[in-house]
This record gives structure tokens, sequence and C-alpha cells, in this order.
């Protein structure tokens, strides 16, 4: 996926990976990492997600990462929040309380840009990315979180060549083989939402789900 790619998705609004409500799996099972009140949140490729909000309402100090520029300035927008814009080596870093989006490469980040972060949530970073690159995004995360830090990865699974990602089919066993060398790794919740996803049948799915797994880095 080159980078205009992206650009390109949120410029023409085809942003069908968006949602327009809280993700049920983050409100499900994100109190069962039982983190302490003020912990700092990393979230990937976070879009305009509105669990960005809900992670914020729970308390966290929430650091998400974005290419697109339109996407963060839609997000508060949207929200009727007015950010402080500042520019910090390879990202525009816009603030509003205690929500900071990133605005820049994902692989431009540092350990000491997160290492306040005590919890990773990937709703839509990994299966954004063909095998190449999720798997140096996997090496990247590894490299720059701080050990015994949490994390929630929600991800899909279909049969791949039935459709052409993105979104992309990372199955279980795929998910143990990125991330068990440097994260424990528990399957929480798989479930078959294909009926529920009338895009992706008529794209010719005849399989579609979705699994949610806890993580925790190894120190």
């Amino acid at each position: 996926m080159e980078q205009g790619f992206w650009q390109e998705r949120w410029a023409l609004g085809q942003i069908g990976f968006h949602l327009e409500e809280v993700n049920p799996y983050l409100q499900r099972h994100w109190p069962g990492l039982a983190l302490q009140p003020g912990s700092r949140v990393l979230v990937p490729l976070c879009g305009k997600s509105l669990d960005l909000l809900w992670l914020a309402a729970q308390g966290h100090a929430v650091l998400g990462v974005e290419l697109a520029e339109k996407a963060v300035e839609d997000f508060f927008h949207e929200q009727g929040l007015t950010a402080e814009v500042e520019v910090r080596g390879a990202f525009r870093i816009h603030r509003a309380g205690n929500l900071e989006l990133w605005c820049g490469d994902f692989f431009a980040l540092t350990a000491a840009d997160v290492a306040g972060c005590q919890a990773l949530y990937d709703r839509a970073a990994l299966i954004a990315l063909p095998l190449e690159l999720r798997e140096r995004y996997v090496r990247h995360l590894a490299q720059i979180l701080p050990p015994a830090c949490a994390g929630l990865l929600v991800t899909l699974d279909y049969p791949q060549e039935q459709m052409a990602g993105p979104p992309f089919a990372v199955p279980a066993q795929e998910v143990r083989r990125l991330l068990e060398p440097d994260w424990q790794v528990q399957a929480l919740e798989t479930l078959d939402v294909l009926g529920e996803n009338w895009k992706f049948l008529k794209r010719g799915l005849q399989r579609l789900d979705e699994a949610v797994y806890r993580l925790g880095k190894r120190r």
C-alpha cells in the first residue's frame, strides 16, 4: 500500500472501513485489560474513529496515529473540538484535552514518542496492510513499545482468494506467527459476521469472521 492510496481514499470519501459507532468488541473487552486511570493508549492508523473518544472518556491519554490529515481534521471538526497544532519532527500533532492525533507516517514513530504508552488498540491497522507491510508493522511495534504493554487486537479472516484487500484476511495462525515472538496472545472471541456485512456478500465472500485478541508484550 503506497501512502497515496490512503490519501486518495480519504480525499474521495471512500472510507467504508470507518464505523459510525464505537466498536462493540472494544467496549466488551477493554475493561479486561485492567489498566490504571490515565494510562496512555497508542491507536495506530486511527482514521477518525469514534473509538478514540470512547477511550478518552475512560480517562486514557489517547495517542492516535494517522497518515491522512483530512481524517484528523474531520475528526476534530465532527466532534466539535478545537485542536492545538504542533509540529514535532515528522508529525503534525493535533491536541485537544487528553486526545492527541499525530498526522504522519506510523513508521516514523520512535520509542521516545511512545515511551509512556501502557496499551495498544488495533482495530483497523493490521488488517489494512498487505503481508510485507504487516510484518514490518509488527516488528516496528515490538521495537518501540515498552515492555509489559497490554493490547487489544481485532482482525478479519476470510478466503483471501475471494476478495482483494484491504481489508486483508489475517487468520489466527498468522496472528500468532507475527506476534508471539514478542507478545503473549490470547484469543477472546470469534464471530461469523458475514450476514451483517452486505458489501462483503456482494463481493462474493462465502465466509467472514471477526476475531478479538488480548495482547501482553513480553518483558
